[in-house]
């Protein structure tokens, strides 16, 4: 049986693949919608390499999870997918 497309998956059938209060890393150039309040449809909200804490999960559309992800040196809450993420490991 061929692997599902990524579009195919249910991701909420699994754990999320972050936990709230987790650091993580933008792996994504995060443009305005035209959801993002205060800011221009295309504006750049969130650069790639930019690093934040997951501050909640949700869902969208009973099927993907959204992290609402806190970038405290940009001072925004940005929602965003697990692949538009990478977990930052903390120095012991």
């Amino acid at each position: 049986m061929p692997e599902p497309k990524e579009d195919e998956i249910v991701e909420i059938d699994f754990a999320p693949a972050f936990k709230e209060g987790q650091k993580v890393r933008s792996m994504a150039l995060v443009r305005n919608d035209g959801t993002y309040p205060h800011a221009a449809v295309g504006d750049v909200l969130i650069k790639p390499g930019a690093i934040g804490y997951v501050h909640h999960i949700g869902t969208f559309l009973a099927r993907y999870y959204i992290y609402a992800v806190e970038f405290v040196a940009e001072g925004r809450l940005v929602g965003m997918r697990a692949r538009e993420l990478e977990p930052v490991e903390e120095k012991r």
